[in-house]
């Protein structure tokens, strides 16, 4: 377990290191949750218009999806294993890169934002299946998350686990979505 706890904090030291003044204005935009409205709001008129009268399924799925990533990492998680963030860790002194002060939360395993985000893309990947381009969403999960790293909060294997964590919650109410949709689900009537 030491073996891999100073592979995860070497590996974040190289990744933190890897910063410019451009990305030290851009990484923290990135980092918000709120920045992202717009794509969510697009993926959300994607549900709409595909899934129709059934939509409300699909939009519970992926609610339910960040509900539970939001829950595990954060509820269960991050006060069972108490691992510090990379930015409150007294062992990495003046070594972490922090921009502009933010240091998040203390406790950082696994990544809520890692959770959530590649928890979005599985599921409305897969559930949007038809838009070939839709898989480039596993793009938007990869910067944020780095983004995460830059900025000092999260080791790789906070994003890591959090990522499997999301993923996992994804997959539990993608199929929950199919059953709701096969069990309610109104069939479209075509004029």
């Amino acid at each position: 377990m030491e073996l891999l706890l100073e592979l995860d904090r070497e590996a974040f030291l190289f990744l933190n290191r890897l910063n410019t003044p451009w990305l030290d204005a851009v990484m923290p935009w990135i980092t918000r949750t709120e920045s992202w409205i717009p794509l969510y709001i697009f993926l959300i008129y994607l549900v709409i218009k595909d899934y129709r009268k059934n939509s409300w399924a699909v939009l519970l799925g992926v609610t339910l999806t960040i509900v539970f990533a939001d829950q595990v990492t954060g509820n269960l998680m991050k006060p069972y294993f108490e691992r510090l963030r990379p930015s409150h860790d007294p062992s990495l002194g003046g070594l972490v890169h922090i921009v502009d002060g933010y240091r998040g939360g203390l406790y950082g395993f696994a990544s809520g934002h890692a959770a959530n985000t590649f928890g979005v893309a599985t599921f409305v990947v897969t559930i949007l299946s038809g838009y070939r381009w839709i898989r480039w969403l596993f793009l938007w999960a990869v910067l944020m998350t780095y983004s995460r790293i830059y900025l000092g909060v999260h080791y790789p294997g906070d994003i890591i686990v959090g990522a499997l964590v999301g993923i996992i919650g994804a997959l539990i109410m993608l199929a929950v979505t199919l059953y709701l949709l096969r069990r309610f689900g109104r069939r479209e009537v075509s004029h």
